[in-house]
C-alpha cells in the first residue's frame, strides 16, 4: 500500500523548498499504483483526475525514471505508475538575451522552471500528425513542449551549420539545439 505519511515526511524534511533527492533514494520495487499521467499532463488515480494542484506537485517531485519507467519514490517505497508520453508538460517559456546569449527558461504546468541548455537538452521527435518537442526537466524526466510555445520557441530559431550541415535550431544557455536540417524546411 502507498504510504502518503512517508511521502509527507519525505518531502516536509527537505526545508528549503528545493526537490526532494530522489537520485539518492533506492528502495526495493513495491509494486504498481493506478496512477497515470495524460500526454497534456492530467494526473489520474484509479481513473479519476487529481485535482488537487499540491498532490500533483508533491507527486512530481517524487518522481524518477529508471530502466525507461516512471515510479513514485520515497525512502523507503519505490511504486511505479504509468506515463502516455513525457511526465510534464512545458506550458510557457521566457527569453532573456539575444542571439548565441539567450536563453530559453520553460515553465511546466507543475510550476517547474528549467533553463534549454547542455544539463537540460532540447530534443525535437516527429510523428505524422505533428512535431513533438521535448526538454529534459530532471534526470531523464521530459517535458512535452505545448503547441504554442513550441511556435514562440521557433520564432527564435536560425540556420547554423551544426556537423557540416546546415540546420535549423535553437540557442539556448550557451548551446545550439539542431531542429531540423535547412533543406526540410518548407
Amino acid at each position: 500500500m502507498f504510504d502518503m505519511d512517508a511521502v509527507s515526511k519525505a518531502v516536509t524534511a527537505n526545508t528549503d523548498r528545493s526537490l526532494p533527492p530522489v537520485h539518492l533514494w533506492t528502495p526495493n520495487y513495491s509494486g504498481e499504483i493506478d496512477i497515470r499521467i495524460a500526454r497534456d499532463g492530467t494526473w489520474f488515480h484509479e481513473g479519476g483526475e487529481i485535482k488537487r494542484e499540491g498532490l500533483v506537485r508533491l507527486f512530481a517531485s517524487i518522481l524518477k525514471r529508471e530502466d525507461g519507467a516512471y515510479y513514485l519514490v520515497t525512502p523507503v517505497e519505490k511504486w511505479r505508475i504509468t506515463v502516455d508520453d513525457a511526465p510534464f508538460v512545458a506550458t510557457d517559456m521566457s527569453i532573456t538575451g539575444e542571439g548565441r546569449d539567450q536563453r530559453l527558461t520553460f515553465t511546466t504546468k507543475v510550476g517547474g522552471r528549467v533553463t534549454a541548455g547542455p544539463e537540460h537538452p532540447l530534443r525535437l521527435a516527429c510523428t505524422l500528425d505533428a512535431p513533438c518537442p521535448y526538454v529534459e526537466v530532471r534526470a531523464g524526466l521530459e517535458a512535452l513542449i505545448d503547441r504554442k510555445t513550441f511556435y514562440r520557441m521557433i520564432d527564435q530559431g536560425v540556420a547554423e551549420d551544426h556537423n557540416g550541415a546546415s540546420w535549423f535550431g535553437v540557442w539556448s544557455d550557451g548551446k545550439f539545439f539542431p531542429l531540423i536540417p535547412t533543406d526540410g524546411l518548407c
